[in-house]
């Protein structure tokens, strides 16, 4: 199999582009947490309960779902800069809907419209991430795409509770629109960095490429590999989603942490999260290692969730606890988007891309129903141990990866 290998690009080239890259998925990280910080607003306002309001998140994931599975073959046809600009401006407009909704029915529409400039992130990042860093670099890269995403994700707490104690929660979400249309127009201004001009495969990746090109744009579902990414995704989804949406609320039953300390408990979760992914861009150095430092890292997060749900410890050691666990996820994010890198064919990335993250989508779409429920139902140990056996899961998920994987290089080496 013939590759292309092209020259190194300047360091400071890819920096940029990193940076612009990781700019736009914070702010798709961010709008997923448009509505989870302002529920006990939402809540009163729109006299709905936990249930109700986990069901927007399900509409927001299944909507994003069904567009990045599809999205990643517009990117490959067209490119992905027009495609980025696209998704946000429609989260851009979606949170300024949030904020002038009259009725929980008109939230569930904006929902879909926020879901679908969501649904349009990771092709778009990983396609010009995979084709325009050098190989050399995309552990780094990777680290930074999962930084940037983690502190979106501590961002829209931070950034919208303070705004709806202060004001209200409509105030709240316009801030947020005229954020994402802020980010919008600084790529705009440098568009030329976010071109597809440059195309990077390493000779490491040729043997990785179990279907080619020539055997059609569908050809990558055959690959094993993928699937497994797919469900290793959707799992992982479970676990976020169950600490995004619901974790806090449950800890604050469990242990009486007061309500402001409780509100802080996610920040401090993604910022260690942030942290974690630095450590985990150099432990993915080494490809070889990956699923090692995955089997580490969710091990990690799931003593941390068994302890907070069944052990009897203080309520001042509870956002303590939350930033151990999300170090401990956090070094996996980069070995996970690796081991995806090296389950895909050549110049297929969008859509391999698309169709994996896809099972993020429906993994955040499916827990907070779950979750809900079990809040609902006043069990917050109940949510706790969830998250801990689907982080369990994961670790056995990514060593299934790397056994299907090398199952099927055996034949293509030979």
């Amino acid at each position: 199999m013939s590759t292309l290998t092209a020259p190194a690009r300047p360091a400071r080239q890819d920096a940029r582009l990193i940076g612009l890259v990781g700019l736009a998925h914070l702010i798709s990280h961010f709008s997923q947490l448009l509505l989870a910080p302002l529920f006990p607003w939402l809540k009163e306002a729109f006299n709905v309960s936990y249930a109700e309001l986990g069901l927007l998140m399900t509409i927001f994931f299944v909507v994003s779902c069904a567009v990045q599975a599809s999205s990643g073959f517009v990117v490959d046809r067209f490119g992905p800069r027009p495609v980025l600009f696209g998704g946000l401006s429609l989260l851009g407009a979606a949170a300024f809907g949030f904020a002038a909704s009259p009725s929980y029915a008109i939230l569930a529409l904006c929902s879909v419209v926020a879901g679908i400039g969501n649904g349009v992130f990771h092709p778009v990042d990983y396609t010009l991430l995979n084709r325009k860093v050098h190989p050399s670099r995309l552990g780094h890269a990777f680290s930074v795409h999962g930084i940037t995403g983690s502190l979106g994700w501590a961002l829209a707490p931070a950034m919208l509770v303070p705004l709806a104690i202060a004001y209200s929660w409509r105030v709240a979400l316009v801030g947020a629109g005229l954020l994402a249309f802020v980010v919008l127009a600084v790529l705009v201004l440098n568009r030329s960095h976010l071109a597809l001009d440059t195309m990077v495969t390493s000779k490491a990746d040729a043997p990785n490429a179990t279907a080619t090109p020539t055997e059609g744009s569908l050809a990558f579902l055959k690959i094993p590999a993928v699937w497994m990414c797919f469900a290793f995704f959707f799992f992982y989804a479970m676990a976020l989603s169950g600490v995004q949406t619901f974790a806090p609320a449950a800890a604050r039953m469990l242990h009486d942490v007061p309500v402001d300390l409780a509100a802080m408990c996610l920040t401090i979760y993604m910022v260690c999260s942030a942290g974690g992914m630095v450590a985990g861009g150099f432990l993915a150095s080494d490809p070889a290692r990956c699923e090692r430092v995955i089997g580490a890292g969710f091990g990690i997060a799931a003593l941390v969730a068994l302890l907070i749900g069944f052990a009897a410890i203080p309520a001042l050691w509870v956002p303590v606890l939350f930033g151990v666990m999300g170090f401990g996820a956090g070094t996996a994010g980069p070995s996970r988007d690796l081991i995806v890198k090296r389950a895909s064919p050549p110049n297929a990335t969008g859509r391999v891309y698309g169709v994996v993250y896809s099972g993020l989508d429906i993994g955040q779409a499916v827990a907070p129903l779950i979750f809900g429920t079990l809040m609902d139902h006043q069990q917050p140990k109940l949510v706790w141990l969830g998250i801990a056996l689907v982080q369990g899961v994961l670790i056995v998920n990514a060593f299934n990866v790397r056994k299907v994987r090398r199952t099927n290089l055996q034949p293509a080496a030979a």
